[in-house]
């Protein structure tokens, strides 16, 4: 899964090199205790897009502190996929289709090391799901705080609260062609 992501840049082909590597190692891929435990874990995001409205939804993390795209650690044994659409019902009780163009694989890969107390690295699957702003969503309030839907022509920078690489995502979300509002 990991070697089907199409690099966008030289971060994320770096990235993907270190984590082919850290899935070769044997290391535990993971998280078999909260909140840090192996110290690197897989984790996934599940980006919705609305593309008439050119907008994805983002949501206010309770814990980080940040805005981002739903998601969540994978579990042992669970294949990525899965578990990206098993944290889209728990968070917000939606089931969408994965994006049209983009497929059901993972659109786009980063490591980031996570912020104190508890700093860890995340190797973290990014997911595009079809979505429509209508539709209703029963957000999980115990893991973030609110939603809100974002303009593609507007993105929002870091470092204000914001996702470190959303701005890198979005980059290489304007690469694809868009499917016809007609």
């Amino acid at each position: 899964m990991l070697e089907a992501v199409e690099p966008f840049d030289e971060r994320e082909e770096a990235d993907r090199r270190w984590a082919l590597d850290w899935v070769d190692s044997g290391a535990p891929l993971f998280r078999t205790a909260k909140p840090a435990t192996p110290p690197r874990h897989l984790v996934v995001y599940t980006v919705l897009l609305d593309e008439r409205a050119g907008a994805l939804l983002l949501v206010d993390h309770a814990k980080a502190r940040t805005w981002l795209p739903p998601g969540g650690h994978v579990d042992d044994g669970e294949d990525p996929r899965a578990a990206a659409v098993r944290e889209l019902d728990e968070e917000l009780g939606i089931t969408p289709p994965p994006h049209p163009h983009l497929g059901p694989g993972p659109f786009f890969l980063t490591v980031t090391e996570t912020r104190p107390p508890h700093p860890h690295t995340d190797v973290s699957l990014w997911f595009v799901f079809d979505a429509d702003q209508a539709q209703p969503l029963i957000p999980d309030l115990t893991e973030f705080t609110r939603t809100c839907w974002f303009l593609l022509t507007e993105p929002p920078e870091p470092p204000a609260g914001f996702e470190p690489y959303l701005s890198r995502f979005m980059n290489k979300l304007a690469t694809f062609p868009r499917r016809s509002s007609a």
